[in-house]
């Protein structure tokens, strides 16, 4: 799948509710949607429910008065919407919610070249973010994570049970969370400061 070249044409085709222009739409950011969400740790269900609401508020912002001021740039718009989405669920997502297995699931293990191309300059901000955190959380979201090891085998390593370990992950997720949102909170002050200069 090449990165495809929007224009205002196309926009203004998927505005007006041009069904072969949003099939392409949905099929076009949905794949992208879930590496960039993936990549943020979280499970299966909340990756979908962020990535349609992405979707959704992407049609929505279209459609209202103003939408798009820069077609060819529509990429990075819904990119930008995606990540207002991610940070509201960061800010309701309550922290005494208990963590349950579907948040330890395996994410898929073959990605093509695209996909691994796409989310390069993501996986790299997950890698900066997880050597900013403990030592000993480093390793447990690396291992269930990015190197994906049995949970039972992780436990072994970390002389723990199946219950304790939920509860490492969820403070190591909380942990990981925490330094996201003040990642991107210094990258959009330099995007809105290089805008300003």
């Amino acid at each position: 799948m090449e990165l495809f070249p929007f224009d205002k044409a196309y926009v203004d085709r998927l505005r007006n509710g041009d069904h072969p222009t949003e099939q392409h739409f949905v099929s076009y950011f949905e794949r992208l949607l879930r590496i960039k969400l993936r990549a943020r740790l979280f499970a299966s269900e909340t990756v979908e429910e962020l990535r349609q609401e992405t979707l959704a508020r992407v049609i929505a912002a279209l459609r209202a008065q103003g939408g798009v001021r820069q077609p060819e740039r529509f990429g990075a718009f819904v990119n930008a919407i995606c990540n207002n989405v991610v940070l509201e669920f960061y800010r309701s997502s309550s922290r005494s919610q208990p963590l349950e297995d579907s948040h330890l699931e395996k994410t898929d293990k073959i990605l093509n070249v695209e996909d691994r191309f796409v989310t390069q300059e993501m996986n790299a901000q997950v890698r900066r973010i997880l050597d900013t955190l403990p030592k000993r959380d480093r390793q447990l979201l690396r291992a269930i994570f990015l190197e994906e090891k049995d949970k039972d085998e992780v436990c072994r390593l970390f002389h723990v049970d199946r219950d304790y370990l939920r509860v490492l992950v969820h403070r190591a997720k909380d942990r990981f969370r925490d330094h996201y949102a003040k990642d991107q909170t210094a990258m959009a002050a330099k995007a809105i400061g290089r805008r300003n200069a």
